[in-house]
């Protein structure tokens, strides 16, 4: 088989298959493919992706049925490698859930299932922290059964203000309710109590993360992403580190502003745990700085790339690389590179326009630092790409950042907590 033939099938057509296609794009000048159930606005009109639409893609048995046919109809070339690549978490759970299946198809690292289901779901994420010593807010697990005429009564172990957000993210997507948010920071039991109560009341089931909340605003996040090969050595890792949020319900906690970081104690906490894991593939962490007692505490991982994690691929480590030298050209580990905050190639990486940061993002030192990178024009978006862009492309690209500035005048706050 020959070793430099190889076509990047990417599955999801977000933000992040895109960054995933640019990266291929500037790494060997090549066109990827994406198949998804829906079209997003992030890969419309381009020239570096082909985006596949197919009805049911997004679940079973699409998903699979069209895989397996794509192998036998379109994709069958001896002398080239086809590399599979999720981008989405339904993705990533379908393909190790099928991995056994397409793995004579095509080329892809993939979690074992059973792996995959202890850490998607929050409530076991948790218990695997716990198991192996990473530090996490103090949380509880609320149920519906704790519930007594549709309320919920007993005392929490922790004051307010409270974070509260769905253990099934997947689950969540088709429950709908006054005041619905992609999580909530509460302030008092009051509206705890109502927010719990209209969960519960549109037809929710599964489980409630109740946290204590960390203070401080979002310029006390991380955001960390790593790529670990079949000997589960991590190739990879770097940190950022976000000053900016999206304020907007459905989308609070995506990232908008990223400064490259670097913490060689968070490094060493994750590479062993991913290790020791046995971990595969992309990963993502979510993590915020607690000032009252100087630990990072972890939120969550994703297991795949960030939706933001293109900041990378922009200062310098472009991640398609890594997973094609790992999986297409069979290069041995030697080392793990880490992300440097100083280094030469560092970019300050905008998912919005220059003056929503200008504006909105707290006043410090990390702001500081961010503004002397645009001013050194040494900063990028994921989607603005210079050798991907058509009058189409560029209108329909400047009008999703100019949306967003009607969702911060509506939506954003101070308030700290």
């Amino acid at each position: 088989m020959s070793q430099d033939k190889f076509l990047p099938i990417l599955l999801g057509s977000d933000m992040n298959v895109y960054g995933m296609a640019r990266a291929f794009h500037e790494a060997y000048g090549i066109q990827s493919v994406a198949y998804a159930g829906t079209e997003l606005a992030p890969t419309r009109f381009s020239k570096i992706v082909k985006v596949n639409q197919v009805a049911g893609f997004d679940h079973d048995p699409g998903f699979i049925d069209t895989l397996v046919d794509l192998a036998k109809t379109t994709y069958h070339d001896p002398d080239v490698r086809y590399l599979l690549i999720p981008c989405g978490d339904g993705y990533a759970e379908l393909l190790a859930k099928h991995k056994e299946t397409l793995k004579p198809y095509y080329t892809f690292i993939a979690n074992d299932y059973s792996l995959l289901k202890r850490l998607i779901n929050k409530v076991s994420f948790y218990e695997v922290c716990e198991e192996y010593g990473l530090p996490y807010p103090k949380t509880f697990i609320l149920t519906k059964d704790l519930l007594v005429d549709g309320q919920f009564k007993e005392a929490l172990p922790f004051d307010f203000p409270v974070a509260l957000k769905p253990a099934n993210s997947v689950a969540w997507l088709s429950v709908d309710f006054e005041g619905r948010k992609k999580a909530f920071i509460i302030d008092d039991r009051q509206e705890f109590e109502t927010i719990v109560a209209r969960i519960y009341q549109a037809g929710y089931t599964h489980e409630m993360i109740v946290q204590d909340f960390i203070p401080g605003d979002d310029s006390n996040m991380r955001v960390l992403n790593a790529y670990v090969d079949e000997n589960h050595d991590v190739r990879v890792m770097a940190l950022g580190h976000p000053l900016l949020e999206d304020p907007t319900p459905g989308a609070v906690g995506n990232y908008v502003v990223i400064i490259p970081d670097e913490n060689q104690q968070i490094y060493q906490m994750i590479q062993t745990f991913l290790k020791e894991i046995n971990y595969v593939g992309f990963a993502n962490f979510d993590l915020k700085y607690d000032r009252r007692d100087g630990q990072y505490k972890l939120f969550e991982i994703n297991l795949r790339q960030g939706r933001s994690s293109f900041f990378i691929t922009l200062s310098g480590l472009n991640l398609a690389q890594f997973l094609t030298e790992d999986l297409v050209f069979e290069k041995p580990y030697v080392e793990t590179i880490y992300g440097k905050a100083d280094a030469p190639e560092a970019k300050l990486w905008l998912g919005v326009p220059k003056n929503i940061f200008l504006t909105y993002a707290k006043e410090n030192e990390d702001k500081e630092r961010a503004k002397k990178l645009l001013a050194q024009d040494r900063w990028g978006t994921t989607v603005f790409y210079q050798n991907d862009m058509s009058l189409k492309r560029w209108i329909l690209l400047k009008r999703m950042f100019y949306l967003y500035n009607k969702r911060f005048k509506t939506f954003f706050s101070t308030k700290e907590g």
